[in-house]
C-alpha cells in the first residue's frame, strides 16, 4: 500500500515538472525518409495485387459457351483479328468462357472494347481477372 502512494507521488511530481516549460526535442534519422518512399513504393504496388502476388485488371469477354471446339474456333478468330493482344479459355463447368487482353485498368478495356465492337457484332462484356502484367516504375511512381 505505501509502495503505491510513493509510486503515485512519484508519477504526479514528473508530470508536473514536464509541463514546466521544458522543451522536447526529437531527431529524426534520414533513413526514416528513405524507409517511407518505399513503403509507399509497396503499398501503391500492392493495391493492384492479389495476395498470391498476382497482378488484378481487366479482359474483355467474348464467348460463353458448353462447346470445347466453339471456345477454341472463337479464340483462332480473335488471335487472327487482334495478334497484339492475349486471349484466353478459362473452364468453369459447365462453361468455357474466352477472354480477351491483358488491362490495368477500365479505362484501357473501355478503348479495346470500342475496337472490338467494330469488328465483332456479338455482345462482349468487362470483366475482372487476374492479369499477365508488370507494371513500369512510371505507372507506380504517378
Amino acid at each position: 500500500m505505501m509502495y503505491k502512494i510513493f509510486l503515485s507521488i512519484i508519477i504526479v511530481s514528473f508530470s508536473l515538472t514536464s509541463y514546466a516549460g521544458d522543451t522536447i526535442r526529437v531527431h529524426k534519422d534520414a533513413r526514416l525518409d528513405v524507409f517511407t518512399a518505399k513503403q509507399a513504393y509497396v503499398n501503391k504496388l500492392t493495391a493492384h495485387m492479389t495476395s498470391g502476388g498476382q497482378y488484378k485488371g481487366f479482359r474483355l469477354q467474348v464467348l460463353s459457351t458448353r462447346t470445347r471446339e466453339d471456345a477454341f474456333n472463337t479464340k483462332s478468330n480473335l488471335l487472327r483479328q487482334f495478334p497484339e493482344q492475349k486471349a484466353y479459355i478459362l473452364y468453369q463447368s459447365p462453361y468455357f468462357k474466352v477472354r480477351i487482353g491483358n488491362f490495368p485498368n477500365k479505362q484501357e478495356a473501355d478503348t479495346f472494347k470500342k475496337q472490338f465492337n467494330k469488328v465483332y457484332a456479338q455482345p462482349a462484356y468487362l470483366v475482372e481477372d487476374i492479369i499477365d502484367y508488370t507494371p513500369t516504375a512510371d505507372e507506380i511512381e504517378n
